[in-house]
């Protein structure tokens, strides 16, 4: 039985009949020398986790501008806007800068997935623009990204190459959609050779797979483009050899 005073201990123990032994005090309150240094303990745990908090924060808010500006600048780049898209990369990448520089001395938050995809975003971004404008495609130490981020980034660059070649295909440019067509196949076949753990990878045998999907569907499009022009090919030229007076068509 525990008490708060030795009054109420005697009070209980002539109360219930209890011996001595079976009676404790213990007194309310705290003993401040005892917890002092677990205080202070606590308060510096606290400011600590404060400051993880505020560049998670920090680097959580880059992390969101540089999504944006990436999307931003992938649509630029298809829709050959050249001025917007050096600018909206510059963004982009001033953003990751900073989400980098805010992580850095926290590594649990670097690795805790929303840099990584920002950094993939950017180089989504940097090699989409690239490819669609003929340029060299950067690794990834020129786009400052570490490398998981980067091949993931280069196949969903890849499948934006599917939104390209249909715009290709639509005005009539077959051999430019067949070139990017090309870029796309060899990009997903580069890829299914990293054959090494999602851990290790940022989970890339998931963005190849959904790459794969697109490809195949880009493929029967494409087919069914040519195969439809080359009837259309076939068609008019045997109405222009029956209207010059040759055998009609059978």
């Amino acid at each position: 039985v525990i008490t708060c005073s030795e009054p109420m201990r005697e009070e209980v123990t002539r109360l219930f009949a209890l011996p001595d032994d079976q009676v404790r005090v213990v007194p309310n309150g705290v003993d401040a020398p005892r917890w002092t240094p677990t205080a202070r303990a606590v308060a510096a745990a606290r400011a600590e986790l404060g400051e993880v908090n505020a560049a998670r924060e920090l680097g959580l808010a880059a992390c969101r501008r540089a999504i944006r500006a990436a999307g931003s600048t992938i649509r630029a780049a298809h829709q050959g806007r050249t001025a917007d898209v050096v600018g909206l990369l510059g963004e982009c990448e001033a953003a990751v800068r900073e989400a980098q520089a805010a992580l850095a001395p926290h590594p649990a938050l670097a690795g805790a997935g929303f840099l990584h995809d920002a950094e993939k975003e950017l180089a989504e971004a940097v090699l989409t623009a690239a490819v669609l404008a003929g340029d060299p495609l950067p690794g990834p130490a020129a786009v400052g990204v570490g490398v998981p981020a980067w091949l993931n980034g280069l196949a969903e660059a890849a499948s934006e190459l599917r939104r390209a070649i249909l715009d290709r295909l639509r005005r009539g440019d077959a051999p430019a959609a067949e070139r990017l067509f090309v870029a796309m196949e060899d990009a997903h076949e580069l890829l299914a050779g990293v054959d090494l753990p999602d851990a290790v990878t940022g989970g890339l045998r998931r963005t190849n797979d959904a790459l794969r999907a697109v490809l195949e569907r880009t493929r029967s499009d494409l087919t069914t483009t040519t195969l439809q022009r080359r009837l259309q090919a076939a068609l008019e030229a045997a109405a222009a050899r029956t209207a010059e007076g040759g055998p009609p068509l059978r």
